[in-house]
């Protein structure tokens, strides 16, 4: 903890990112030291080696800017020798204002990079809170393939409404949640965190996929009401839609569940085949409301080869410039032959791509590829 300080002293006196711009400056005072010299007597370029210091404050640290402000100060002492000028008022002045500006540049640089480890070390904390809420999918559990791709619309988010979890039960299967909390913000982000956390809780214990999905209902329920006043027990509108599946190593099938999310579309060859269940139900937090005690299990066929994904409304809502909703269904089958991680990749680039790199929602996919056990 004592080296911190001097390691971050010393940070603070690095170039920045764009360290090949210093050829600006340098040429600037270059050409005004020249220019200066060789020009006549009533034609004077040394106010402008001010910018020198002052353009490398935007791409460099504060080294870089302390030195480009010495040598705009060396060139103006040099313009004042060699034209017989440095004892002058005039050209005292000059050296005095960039001597200055040089100082000032130098602060602001030390300044802003501070703040710029402070948020740092924020933006740190924050991931490595939010890695451990919404924790990487196993990439194999039994014989399956399994990849997640997170995408928050709010910039510099790492976590919003969406999620997904998977847990290992003991009789041989995997449990998969894929979910969408209502709203944004912190409420969601904390919806999205009581959800999970009942789902870790409680996949490898409950017996059914039925009583899981119970558990989960009653627990958001009773979690996002216990202190609302009796009277406003029935106003609360959390909720979350949501697909619970389960899927057996040695049975090549798929359990589901869903609780008014999006189905899911697995992928057989280049046929697309949407997972729709007979029965879907209330979201999860208004099934105990309307006094479901019950879910309908719907199974689907889910062989070897054959490629699974879960997606939130993030990303078949997705709009252009023009209003289009991204062809997911269409663009799916494409990669329906890649690895998952791979399948994700592109299809988080072409997602990008179509909405020019701005999301107007969270979105959330899960590829899952079943291979020979």
């Amino acid at each position: 903890m004592a080296l911190r300080p001097r390691l971050d002293l010393r940070r603070s006196w690095r170039p920045g990112h764009a360290p090949a711009l210093v050829v600006l400056p340098l040429g600037l005072i270059a050409t005004v030291c020249v220019v200066d010299v060789l020009a006549p007597p009533h034609i004077h370029l040394g106010p402008l080696l001010v910018a020198a210091p002052a353009i490398t404050v935007a791409f460099a640290g504060a080294r870089v800017t302390a030195l480009m402000g010495a040598l705009a100060v060396a060139a103006q002492v040099l313009i004042g020798v060699v034209r017989g000028v440095l004892p002058t008022a005039n050209i005292q002045a000059q050296i005095a204002a960039l001597i200055v500006v040089s100082i000032v540049c130098v602060t602001a640089c030390v300044v802003r990079d501070r703040r710029e480890r402070q948020l740092h070390r924020v933006r740190s904390v924050a991931e490595a809170a939010q890695s451990v809420l919404l924790q990487p999918l196993p990439t194999h559990a039994g014989p399956l393939r399994i990849a997640g791709l997170y995408l928050p619309a709010e910039e510099e988010a790492d976590l919003g409404g969406d999620l997904y979890a998977a847990a290992r039960t003991a009789h041989h299967s995997t449990r998969l949640l894929i979910g969408d909390v209502r709203g944004n913000g912190l409420a969601a982000i904390n919806n999205a965190a009581l959800l999970l956390g009942a789902f870790r809780a409680a996949a490898h214990r409950q017996a059914t996929l039925p009583r899981l999905a119970v558990h989960l209902d009653a627990a958001f329920r009773w979690d996002t009401s216990q202190w609302r006043p009796q009277a406003a027990e029935d106003t609360n509108e959390d909720f979350a839609t949501a697909t619970l599946l389960d899927i057996p190593d040695h049975d090549p099938v798929v359990h589901l569940i869903t609780c008014g999310h999006p189905p899911p579309l697995l992928l057989r060859g280049n046929h697309l085949i949407p997972l729709t269940a007979e029965a879907s139900h209330l979201p999860i937090g208004f099934g105990g409301a309307f006094g479901i005690t019950a879910y309908d299990v719907q199974t689907f066929p889910f062989e070897v080869g054959d490629l699974l994904l879960l997606y939130t409304d993030g990303v078949i809502e997705a709009r252009n410039a023009d209003g289009f909703f991204y062809p997911f269904t269409e663009r799916a089958p494409e990669w329906a032959k890649d690895d998952p991680d791979e399948l994700l990749r592109h299809l988080q680039n072409d997602l990008l791509a179509h909405v020019h790199g701005h999301l107007n929602d969270d979105a959330a996919v899960v590829a899952i590829r079943r291979l020979a056990l």
